[in-house]
């Protein structure tokens, strides 16, 4: 299987993602946050090795205010998982991967195994 990501740039894209798909990571971040910038591919990296089912989607604060108000995501970089439809996971500014793949382990398993 070959691995996906994609950028989510607004409500109807976020709905569609959400009705379509089992597992996915969204990332959201801007240009000019360079915390965000060193961590996208971190993240990106952990999702392809570990948990290769799930798709990856970015969404710029800056291009996508109305996608990043709707998920009340104030701060950047932040993350949010979602399993058949549900968030399952939300982290903002400091975290570490050991604490987003402990996180997304479970509800995985449970989808895709």
């Amino acid at each position: 299987m070959s691995y996906e990501f994609g950028f989510l740039n607004n409500i109807e894209e976020f709905d569609t993602a959400l009705q379509n798909e089992d597992a996915f990571l969204v990332y959201f971040n801007s240009s000019s946050c360079n915390v965000g910038e060193a961590i996208a591919p971190k993240i990106m990296n952990l999702i392809k090795e570990k948990f290769p089912k799930m798709k990856f989607y970015f969404v710029d604060r800056e291009l996508s205010p109305e996608v990043a108000a709707q998920y009340s995501v104030f701060v950047e970089p932040t993350i949010l998982t979602f399993f058949a439809g549900k968030e399952t996971l939300r982290k903002s500014r400091h975290f570490s991967m050991e604490e987003v793949e402990n996180a997304i382990e479970r509800p995985y398993s449970i989808i895709f195994e």
